[in-house]
């Protein structure tokens, strides 16, 4: 047989999955400019940090997701099976990411949410649409993983201090940053003909507007945090990014972010999930 007949092996549901998930992730870190992020003008508040680190850390999981996507097609629904599988191979992918990045924690927190969508798609890949997905992801986040550690990570003791809702509430909630915040953002910034890239920057600043970001509190405290929001809303309401003035209040943003040592992580990891969600219920897998 000449190689010039041979057919490409169609990929399977988990192999199409886990690679919109890396997509998101290498599309959120390519997005630019984001304040105080890694993006492809720099590293933003980061010192070690970069976008070649970020984009090699998200290839890193694409084996990970394709573990959860199979997992969730072999248990076939939402239990503690699949819940403690999923927590398994997160914590594996989580090894992986930090072989690849040197120790580096890139993407702790996006594994953790789009490990739960992927998930959430894989058991139901005819129900897309944003608010089934986020359903099926919440209730697979409220059964306790039996084997997860205990220690707190940063992010959870900064919640348990500030009173802040972290990376697990925020799943257990169905991500209201992004279904209530996030794709409505992206959707109309589109329909207004504002180009891709920035309706995917207003998508982000409409996440920053509201999340008690548990990275900024950690980083900047409350200043941070106030800084963040406030200055993310008067970026929209100044029309966004894709305006001369919204461009202005987005660059004053990076600066006073960029002051005060706060990256606005958590809002990154949720920003990828939007993406993430967006493509699903286009039908792009």
């Amino acid at each position: 047989m000449h190689a010039f007949n041979l057919q490409p092996k169609p990929l399977s549901l988990a192999e199409r999955l886990a690679d919109l998930a890396v997509d998101a992730l290498i599309d959120e870190a390519d997005l630019s400019p984001k304040p105080a992020l890694v993006d492809r003008r720099g590293n933003g508040a980061h010192t070690d940090l970069h976008l070649g680190l970020m984009q090699a850390s998200a290839l890193s999981l694409w084996p990970a997701f394709k573990e959860m996507a199979e997992a969730a097609i072999e248990f076939g629904d939402v239990g503690l099976p699949l819940r403690e599988a999923v927590g398994r191979i997160g914590r594996e992918g989580e090894r992986d990411m930090l072989a690849t990045t040197g120790g580096v924690n890139t993407h702790r927190g996006a594994i953790w949410a789009l490990g739960l969508l992927v998930a959430a798609v894989a058991l139901e890949p005819e129900a897309t649409a944003a608010s089934a997905v986020t359903l099926r992801a919440a209730r697979l986040a409220l059964l306790d993983d039996r084997y997860a550690p205990r220690p707190l990570s940063h992010g959870a003791q900064v919640a348990q201090r500030y009173g802040a809702r972290g990376a697990r509430e925020e799943a257990q909630l169905g991500f209201p940053a992004v279904t209530q915040r996030a794709l409505p953002q992206l959707k109309r910034s589109r329909a207004a003909g504002h180009g891709e890239q920035n309706a995917r920057l207003d998508a982000l600043l409409a996440i920053m507007t509201n999340l008690a970001d548990t990275c900024v509190l950690y980083r900047a405290g409350e200043q941070g945090l106030q800084t963040m929001q406030l200055g993310a809303q008067a970026v929209l309401d100044a029309g966004g990014s894709a305006s001369l003035v919204g461009r202005r209040r987005l660059h004053e943003l990076d600066q006073e972010l960029i002051a005060l040592n706060a990256s606005p992580g958590g809002a990154a990891d949720l920003l990828a999930a939007c993406l993430f969600i967006d493509r699903i219920e286009s039908g792009a897998f």
